[in-house]
C-alpha cells in the first residue's frame, strides 16, 4: 500500500479512508531497513483511527519474540515504577502482546500439509479452532474456506467450554492473589485474625484491587504512549 516513490507515498490511501481500514503491524520493526520501518511506520500511524475493519500484518515476527517481548515490556513497568511485581499476571503479559488491540483468533488456517504453527501466535491459539489442510495457499479455494469454517462449527462449542472455564481459573487465581496479600497486610499490621469476612479485610481488598486495577491502567497508558512515540520518529525520520 506503501511505495518508495516520492510522488505517491501512500497508494489507495482514499480506499482505505472510505473502509475505515486500520492496519497493524505486529512484530520487531527494528530488524527492517530503515525505509521500510517508515512506510510501515506511515502506514499504522495514517490508519490507526480508522476502526471499520483491521489488517493485522505479521512482519518480521515470531511468536517466541513477542512473548519475551512482552515479558521486558513489564520488567520496564516494574523498574519504572508504574507496577508492583505483584501485578504481574497472565491477563497483564495479554495486553503486553503485539496483538493486544485484537481479540485471539476464532479459526487459524495452515495451509501445504504442514501439521505445525511454526511460532505462529502460539500464546493467542491455545483457545483457537486450528485446521490443518494440503493444499497450497495460491490454489486456496472458497470450498477450502466453507471445509475450515465447518470444523470450526463442528467444535464451537468445546472450544468456548475450554475458554470460558480458561478464564474462570484466571479470575480464580487473581481472587486467590488478592487475598493472600490482604491476609499478609493483616497479619503484618498486627491483627491475629486472617479472616477474608471482616470489615477491614474487605475494605483492604477493595482498596487493593482499586490501586492494582488503576497501576495496571497508568501502565498500558504508559505503554502505549511508548510505542506510539516510536512510530512517530520513525515518521520523522
Amino acid at each position: 500500500m506503501y511505495c518508495n516513490n516520492s510522488d505517491c507515498s501512500f497508494v489507495h490511501r482514499d480506499k482505505l479512508a472510505k473502509h475505515g481500514v486500520c492496519i497493524r503491524v505486529l512484530g520487531d520493526l527494528t530488524l527492517l531497513p530503515m525505509d521500510l520501518q517508515k512506510l510501515i511506520a506511515q502506514a499504522v500511524m495514517e490508519t490507526r483511527n480508522y476502526s471499520e475493519c483491521f489488517l493485522n500484518v505479521c512482519f518480521a515476527y515470531t511468536s517466541r519474540h513477542e512473548i519475551s517481548n512482552a515479558v521486558q515490556e513489564v520488567a520496564w513497568g516494574v523498574q519504572e515504577g508504574l507496577l508492583e511485581p505483584r501485578d504481574v499476571t497472565e491477563s497483564l503479559l495479554d495486553q503486553c502482546l503485539y496483538t493486544a488491540k485484537s481479540p485471539d483468533p476464532d479459526l487459524l488456517i495452515r495451509t501445504s500439509g504442514e501439521v505445525r504453527l511454526s511460532d505462529f501466535l502460539l500464546w493467542q491459539t491455545s483457545y483457537s479452532c486450528l485446521v490443518f489442510q494440503s493444499v497450497l495457499w495460491p490454489e486456496y479455494t472458497f470450498w477450502n474456506l466453507c471445509e475450515a469454517i465447518l470444523r470450526y462449527q463442528f467444535n464451537y462449542s468445546s472450544i468456548q467450554k475450554a475458554r470460558e472455564l480458561h478464564l474462570q481459573e484466571r479470575t480464580r487465581l487473581q481472587h486467590e492473589s488478592d487475598h493472600l496479600w490482604v491476609q499478609e497486610n493483616l497479619w503484618n499490621g498486627g491483627h491475629c485474625s486472617r479472616e477474608d469476612d471482616t470489615p477491614l479485610s474487605k475494605n483492604l481488598l477493595q482498596h487493593f484491587k482499586a490501586e492494582r486495577e488503576e497501576r495496571t491502567r497508568n501502565f498500558v497508558q504508559a505503554l502505549e504512549k511508548r510505542r506510539t512515540d516510536f512510530l512517530l520518529e520513525l515518521c520523522a525520520a
